[in-house]
């Protein structure tokens, strides 16, 4: 079957049994298809110096203490990717991102300042960012990952699903098939509570809101941090309902990308 009537067929079964991520997911596609790129929505003014002032609101020193670890960890995960045959950057991931340093960084300080025990994220493809979520969790001595993550519809590339996670790390580790508006109630609820949420999975308001709605009210004490925030108004009608809490905008490292960071009892 050729490969543009496998996604379709896939995005049918999507739709019928979830509509709204369905309905999501297409539209997405088809933006893609007619303009060659991401859609973009909405545009943030970006700190230049997110890094050294997140470190600061985290009352951790600057240059951060972590920043030559996680540059070894880098290099690893690139390694083990181009081991595979594997490429990095913005659509290698059949034709979607994966894997900005700025933003694996971003969430390794997160992970690792914060002392996280309980984490989830949605979305993982190659797993980068849970390779390095998992990484960190290791280097504390506790602490699991959870990831939900609903398989892209181009079925060619699920062999390299979470490529980026080696074996030994996974025992720390839930997968959990689906989408996050079936999954991230239960699993929330099961949870109780959690020190670290990741988005990075359906880039739409909608979708977003809803993740960061739930998620920030399983949040204890920690951040949430959000992927390509410009795809959608998402994060800024989250933000300003919240006037009060800190918030970063960061760009990512590898283009005009943006990711936005929220702090919750910090």
């Amino acid at each position: 079957m050729p490969t543009r009537l496998r996604w379709a067929a896939g995005a049918v079964r999507l739709t019928l049994r979830e509509p709204g991520d369905g309905f999501d997911r297409a539209l997405g596609r088809a933006r893609r298809l007619i303009t060659g790129r991401a859609p973009q929505s909405f545009h943030y003014e970006a700190d230049p110096e997110w890094e050294r002032h997140l470190h600061e609101r985290l009352g951790q020193p600057w240059p951060c203490a972590e920043a030559d670890a996680f540059a070894t960890l880098w290099s690893q995960v690139t390694e083990s990717l181009r081991e595979q045959g594997l490429s990095m950057g913005r659509g290698a991931y059949g034709g979607w991102d994966d894997g900005d340093q700025g933003f694996a960084r971003a969430v390794w300080c997160l992970t690792t300042h914060l002392q996280a025990k309980s984490v989830v994220e949605t979305g993982v493809a190659r797993g980068i960012t849970s390779r390095v979520i998992l990484e960190a969790l290791e280097r504390g001595g506790e602490g699991r990952l959870a990831s939900i993550d609903l398989p892209a519809l181009a079925t060619a590339i699920h062999s390299e699903i979470a490529a980026a996670v080696p074996s030994e790390l996974r025992g720390r580790w839930t997968y959990v098939n689906g989408t996050s508006r079936r999954m991230l109630p239960p699993l929330l609820a099961e949870l109780g509570e959690i020190d670290l949420f990741v988005h990075d999975s359906s880039h739409t308001t909608r979708n977003l809101r809803f993740e960061l709605e739930r998620a920030w009210g399983a949040l204890r004490k920690g951040a949430v941090i959000a992927d390509d925030i410009e795809r959608n108004e998402g994060f800024g009608a989250f933000t300003r309902s919240r006037p009060d809490v800190p918030a970063f905008v960061a760009a990512a490292d590898d283009s005009g990308a943006q990711f936005g960071i929220l702090l919750k009892g910090l």
